[in-house]
């Protein structure tokens, strides 16, 4: 018999994936560790989907995928049902650009502003600059600004950042490595900043910010932190397929899945997180 404790809610939604390819028509992009080493079509992504019970969601367009968001744009227009997307802009993008990409289901902006031991992960992309440059348009249209950054970052920032007319969605649970525990600073500031509703969090990552591996408890605590706080604004992501990884080290679905479920165990709040929340902030 099923353990029904492990289904995931009718509706499940995935709100953080990238899809890579056909290369033939999407030439992939060079961006270091997080460069693609096979294709990911948005058809594997549905195949992994049908495997977990996931219904629908959220394409982030990777840097690496490819030029002026076309391979997610192209997907959210072949699957308006199923997928929302979350673009990598420029803050010159022609009006007509994001009314086309608002239209086909675009809902967000990406901004990478993730530092390690004060040095930037990646560089390219939409910066905070440009974002400032941007919001004006991009709240016309209902978007969000989608930040990669570390929450003590994050907390250093944020008068600047909440200046912005926008509401906020934080990628990867702040993307604090577990050894700074759940007492570190930024993290303690950013649960405060989830209640006051300008912000979302995507409770994804925990490969990311482990520093023990697989199956990430680590991270428990930061997710049931997350939880405590404000479950009203909780997603949750697979970050398939995993692109910066090593084969010994890319995670399992079913194991980041396990985690979730053991972090949120009861069904209300489960079906708050991967249905009702992710259809409020996506537009499905």
């Amino acid at each position: 018999m099923a353990d029904d404790s492990k289904r995931l809610p009718d509706g499940s939604t995935d709100c953080h994936v990238h899809i890579y390819g056909p290369f033939a028509t999407y030439p992939a992009q060079s961006e270091g560790r997080f460069s693609p080493v096979q294709e990911f079509p948005v058809e594997a992504l549905f195949a992994m989907w049908d495997e977990i019970g996931i219904a629908r969601g959220v394409i982030v367009h990777a840097l690496a995928a490819g030029a002026d968001n076309e391979v997610t744009l192209q997907a959210l227009k072949r699957f308006p049902d199923k997928l929302r997307g979350v673009a990598v802009l420029q803050d010159d993008v022609s009006d007509k650009r994001l009314d086309e990409l608002t239209a086909a289901g675009f809902r967000g902006a990406r901004v990478n502003m993730l530092r390690q031991d004060g040095k930037p992960v990646s560089s390219g992309g939409l910066s905070f600059d440009g974002l400032k440059t941007l919001a004006p348009r991009i709240a016309e249209r209902g978007w969000h600004a989608q930040l990669w950054i570390e929450t003590g970052d994050l907390d250093a920032l944020a008068g600047e950042i909440e200046a912005l007319p926008l509401d906020f969605v934080i990628d990867h649970m702040g993307r604090t490595m577990t050894d700074k525990t759940v007492h570190y600073a930024g993290f303690q500031s950013f649960l405060a900043r989830l209640k006051t509703g300008r912000y979302w969090c995507k409770i994804s990552g925990a490969d990311r910010n482990t520093r023990k591996g697989a199956p990430y408890d680590d991270t428990a605590a930061f997710m049931q932190a997350l939880v405590a706080a404000n479950p009203d604004r909780l997603v949750w992501g697979s970050d398939w397929p995993h692109v910066g990884h090593t084969p010994e080290t890319l995670p399992a679905e079913s194991v980041l899945i396990d985690l979730m479920l053991t972090c949120i165990p009861d069904a209300a709040t489960r079906r708050k997180i991967l249905v009702d929340n992710a259809a409020a902030l996506y537009g499905f």
